[in-house]
Parts: structure tokens; sequence; C-alpha cells
């Protein structure tokens, strides 16, 4: 397939990326490489340097893509707290940016959403049913651009395809981010520094490995006709037990350092993942202490 992928220089695109290459498709990546790295881009890829904010018919009219993956987005919920116009801006204008050029050619999209920023605190794992209660633009911002997907597959019979993830980890995520804990635990506990967890480390998150959600979007191009599918793994890890799982791998004898809660931070998120097993075949396969341990070894490669 002739295929486009924003965000494709970050850490879930530039995964996504790999994964389309292997199956011989045709790869361009678009991403402005703010966020992303040109390293992550793969050299069998086309990078072509642009923000999604801007106008892309041209692009796509050179391209002629058969299927979209929108992963281009401002993912950082402390961001959207201080600067919700310009988080509206990348993740609701750009959208229609991809939408409005992929309408002309009857491309595919299949958009990056979430999961805990949407469905806000969770009891039990959301369903795609449960009601939305995002509580940061940033969960609003998505749940709007979620909103112009389904708009559009009704107007124009397009079969776009959401997917709703959990807390996505695994290689080349960022540590200086805020939203890779993995990532950014995996840093200080090799650098033998503090490491900061924010309220008591009893709130839960879905954590999902990078290869899981990749196999899910790859699937979702061709199977997911119009649906909206949660990616996760139905299970909750507080942080506290993942900073000791991670402490335990990496053979350090540590305690975090805790500071009050952050404004629009969940205490519980969960996802529940049965319609994405029936209706794309797809199933978590990744363990947390698996994942953890690839990531720590990622992390511990790029320090020595």
């Amino acid at each position: 397939m002739r295929t486009v992928v924003t965000g494709g220089a970050g850490f879930v695109g530039s995964h996504v990326v790999d994964a389309l290459l292997a199956r011989g498709d045709e790869v361009v990546v678009v991403d402005s490489l703010v966020k992303g790295k040109r390293e992550n881009v793969a050299a069998a890829a086309s990078l072509r340097v642009q923000d999604v904010r801007e106008p892309l018919e041209e692009l796509f009219d050179e391209v002629r893509p058969e299927a979209v993956f929108h992963l281009a987005a401002q993912a950082d919920v402390r961001v959207s707290v201080e600067r919700p116009v310009e988080d509206a801006e990348v993740n609701v204008l750009g959208t229609i940016r991809v939408l409005e050029a992929a309408s002309r050619h009857r491309a595919q999209v299949v958009f990056s959403s979430t999961g805990g920023a949407i469905y806000g605190e969770c009891e039990e794992p959301a369903r795609e049913s449960s009601e939305l209660r995002p509580v940061s633009p940033y969960g609003m911002a998505k749940l709007a651009a979620e909103e112009y997907l389904r708009g559009y597959n009704r107007l124009q019979g397009s079969t776009h395809v959401v997917l709703r993830y959990g807390n996505v980890f695994g290689p080349r995520q960022d540590p200086h981010g805020e939203a890779g804990v993995v990532a950014i635990f995996a840093e200080r506990i090799l650098r033998t520094e503090p490491v900061t967890v924010f309220g008591d480390g009893e709130q839960t998150r879905d954590f999902v490995f990078v290869d899981d959600v990749v196999d899910a979007f790859v699937r979702a191009a061709t199977r997911g006709g119009g649906l909206v599918c949660n990616i996760g793994t139905g299970r909750e890890t507080s942080v506290n037990d993942l900073f000791s799982t991670m402490t335990a791998q990496a053979g350090v004898k540590a305690k975090p350092v805790f500071a009050p809660i952050r404004t629009g931070e969940l205490l519980r998120s969960s996802l529940d993942v049965e319609r994405a097993s029936i209706q794309l075949g797809w199933r978590p396969w990744t363990d947390l202490a698996d994942g953890t341990r690839a990531v720590l070894d990622f992390v511990g490669s790029r320090l020595d």
C-alpha cells in the first residue's frame, strides 16, 4: 500500500513506519520534527518535514495514499492545561487537515486517540460505550477530533478508524516528556538519579507495549471499518508497582521522591479491549515485566 504516517518520526509513529516497511508498503512520513527525531525514521521511508496544521493537499496529491496513520499530536497533558489553544490547533485543526487531504484520495485514516484522557476516572476497565468525561484540554481535543472522524464517515461514506490506547511504552520513548513515565523511570534509575512520583503513587494506568499497539494499527487499516476500539491490556498497574518492578530489574535499591499530584492527572485508568479482540483479531501479548526490561535495555545501551 501507499501510506502516509503523520508523526512518523516520533515514538509510536516510527514503530508504525517500521512495521509498514516490513510488510512492503511505500511509506511517507510527515513530521514537524518539533518532538520527533530524524534518526527515528528508517532509511527506506521518505520524510517530509511539515506541520499538520498546514495544508496537506499538495503533499497528498503527490503521494496519493491509500491509508493514512495519523499519529501527529500534542500529547502532553501539562502543555494542554497551560496552552489549550496550541493543543487544539495541533490535535483538532491538524486532524481536520489530514481528513481533508485524505478525502481527495478516498484514503483510509487510522487515528491515534487516547483512552484515559477521554474516559476520565475508571472504576473498572472502560468500554467504548462508557461515558466520556475528559478532565484535560488534551482529552477534550482528542474527543473533538474523534467526532470529526465520525462526522466525515457519515457525510462521505468513509470508514476511518479511531484507536483509543492506554499508556504506551517501549524503546525510543522520550524520557523527557510528561507521558513517558516508563522511559523517565528507566533513565533516572539507570543514572541513579532521584525519581519523582506525583501524588502517592497509587494511581493506576493501563500500560501497553508499543509492539502490541503497532499491530493494532496495522490491522485497523484493513479491518477497522469505521470502528472505535480500545487498545490496552485491561489491567491496572500502580505507579508504585511500576517503580518497584523497574528498580528490581535494574538491580537498584531506591525510593521515589513524592510530589503533589498535577492538575488533570487521573487516579485510575484501564481499558476493556474485547471489541478489538473481536473486530480486529487483536490481543496484547507483551507482559509488563518483559516490556520494562526492553526499555531498560534500550535506555542502558544509550547511556553506555
